[in-house]
């Protein structure tokens, strides 16, 4: 029914409204600003560069020489549009969802999930936790990004409390049914793995089954395309009860039905809820890409190139470190690697607690102090989590070429 989440909408009438909207510090204001809080939330997401790098950050498919394949910032324009009608349906604040739908993904690192899991066992081996992407994409928003205020000094994003929920509940991999917010006002520093809590809003939980949606479809338009799937047709089409003569499988029909199906049944009792038939059918879809595509012989040669990419930027930088300076550490880089010592030195002089900041245009938080090694190596997971593929590739010819 339309409309049958108006009341539970994240608006001045909902009871955790003043959470949903807090922020650590007050932001900077206009008197001839005409934004509301998520408008401005949205607007400052679209103008960080963490956003601008998804166009250049592998979605499933690495480099594909055919334009129309999918790359990060397209998925995040799909869960966009896909959260948005749902919530508009449902008379969920759009606003929000559209703000949490463009953010979710800023923390993925290059090469996709298979840069994640490499990344993942540098941080554990190194800094005794794992690195996931709905973390590190509030690290980001939270600590990493800066926009120049009015005054043009340099500040963290400082996001509202409900679209910075959404990005770290957001995870999308979790077979799960009749999602439903939590209640509990909790600091979002307590998550130490993904799913650990249910989304704080409705509008949140939304991203959550709209993220699914919008990939397991076009990831098999994509395959399709690429012909990953000529051999494995049949069983798909035979998976989705699809007649080829009558009905073509496309992105466009598996969208349709589980948004529709989701919208029916659903309700603030029983949680964003599908189909017994929907929900099954989504999840035999999503195990057919993960044995037929995510996981397949042809993808698995690109992850083997990733792994020594990131494992050699992260060995040549965290080699650096002499245990007193990390400032001092990185000058080695500069004669053979300039490119390297370019954007390690300006993503340090961002963060670090080095003399005379307090003169400089940064008014973000200091992150790390010069040092400690942990500190150091931290660093270098976050500056190489920002990296788009190309750059990736880029500093890594540089570091094995003469």
């Amino acid at each position: 029914m339309k409309n049958l989440f108006k009341n539970e909408a994240a608006n001045e009438k909902n009871p955790k409204w003043e959470n949903i909207l807090a922020r650590k510090t007050s932001l900077y204001n206009r008197d001839t600003d005409i934004r509301s809080e998520f408008e401005r939330d949205y607007t400052r997401i679209i103008h960080s560069n963490s956003y601008r790098r998804l166009k250049h950050k592998t979605q499933v498919f690495f480099s594909p020489e055919n334009d129309h394949i999918c790359t990060r910032i397209e998925h995040v324009t799909h869960v966009e549009s896909i959260s948005y009608s749902i919530a508009n349906f449902l008379g969920l604040n759009t606003e929000l969802t559209k703000a949490i739908a463009v953010s979710h993904d800023l923390g993925h690192s290059p090469f996709g999930h298979a840069g994640e899991r490499i990344l993942s066992n540098l941080s554990k081996n190194d800094l005794g936790f794992p690195f996931w992407h709905e973390k590190n994409g509030l690290d980001f928003v939270d600590s990493i990004e800066l926009l120049e205020d009015s005054k043009r000094f340099k500040q963290n994003l400082n996001l509202t409390y409900g679209v910075r929920d959404g990005i770290i509940s957001h995870c999308g991999e979790i077979d799960e049914n009749g999602i439903k917010p939590r209640d509990e006002f909790i600091d979002l520093s307590h998550y130490i793995h993904p799913n650990q809590f249910a989304p704080y809003t409705w509008e949140a939980c939304v991203i959550k089954v709209a993220d699914k949606i919008s990939y397991i479809g076009r990831d098999i338009e994509d395959a399709i395309t690429l012909g990953i799937l000529d051999n494995h047709l049949n069983e798909l089409y035979d998976l989705l009860n699809y007649n080829r003569k009558d009905k073509m499988l496309n992105n466009s029909n598996i969208i349709h039905y589980l948004i529709d199906d989701l919208c029916e049944n659903s309700s603030p009792d029983k949680g964003l809820n599908f189909s017994n038939e929907a929900y099954n059918l989504m999840n035999e879809i999503k195990k057919f890409n993960y044995k037929n595509i995510y996981f397949c012989d042809r993808i698995k040669p690109s992850t083997r190139y990733f792994e020594i990419i990131l494992n050699e930027i992260y060995s040549t930088l965290k080699a650096c470190f002499d245990g007193k300076s990390a400032f001092a550490s990185i000058n080695s880089l500069q004669k053979f690697y300039p490119k390297l010592y370019a954007g390690i030195s300006d993503f340090l002089y961002s963060y670090y607690d080095y003399p005379n900041r307090e003169s400089s245009n940064f008014k973000n938080k200091v992150l790390f102090h010069d040092s400690s090694k942990s500190d150091f190596y931290q660093a270098i997971l976050l500056f190489i989590s920002g990296m788009t593929d190309n750059y990736a590739i880029e500093i890594y010819h540089e570091i094995v070429g003469f």
